[in-house]
């Protein structure tokens, strides 16, 4: 997803949200509005959210 394309107020929370440590995974589907953040998971639980985040048809 490109980022840019992103409302400002969403790019400033997802800033905000790497400051805190929290990592901010999209759907990259144009028009779906589900974000997944997490902050200190274990590299498979970061992998299972990525996965989920990104895969459209699971949400």
């Amino acid at each position: 997803m490109d980022r840019s394309a992103l409302p400002l107020a969403d790019r400033i929370h997802d800033a905000l949200a790497l400051l805190t440590g929290q990592r901010t995974v999209r759907c990259p589907e144009p028009g779906c509005t589900v974000r997944i953040r997490y902050r200190a998971v274990t590299a498979d639980e970061a992998k299972r959210l990525t996965d989920l985040a990104i895969d459209h048809t699971r949400h």
